[in-house]
């Protein structure tokens, strides 16, 4: 892989990202919890110990990532940085490449997975997931 730009002021900026606890992930939460869901927050993945659901409903078998638009290639709102592009376009398409892994993963075993954009209405996604949640199937 090639090395990343070592720009300061970009390894400054790129290092204060959330990777956790982001704005529409406290929303999906609050509206969740709201509706009497319960929930574990940044969880280990079943079979895949260095990958993390950001809700996981282990009873239910229902995994919900919230994907923010930059790093997991939103169709609507991906941008393609200037400056060492080369990188970040093998950086970006490998995020998407283990996002399809990952969902692959979990359907195998029989796991509904879940993908919220970021931008999405959060009462939209919440219904989505309360839907599957509540619903009870296992699987896809």
């Amino acid at each position: 892989m090639l090395e990343p730009s070592t720009d300061p002021l970009t390894s400054l900026r790129m290092s204060r990202q959330r990777s956790k606890d982001t704005e529409a992930e406290w929303s999906l939460r609050r509206l969740l919890h709201a509706r009497g869901l319960r929930y574990r927050v940044d969880a280990v993945l079943p079979g895949l110990p260095r990958r993390r659901a950001d809700l996981l409903f282990p009873r239910q078998r229902v995994a919900v990532f919230v994907d923010g638009c930059f790093w997991h290639g939103c169709p609507d709102h991906k941008t393609a940085p200037k400056s060492n592009a080369a990188w970040w376009a093998t950086k970006l398409a490998r995020n998407v490449e283990r996002d399809r892994e990952t969902d692959a993963h979990l359907a195998d075993l029989g796991w509904n997975v879940i993908r919220v954009w970021e931008h999405e209405d959060p009462e939209l996604a919440a219904d989505r997931v309360e839907a599957v949640v509540r619903s009870g199937r296992a699987g896809p």
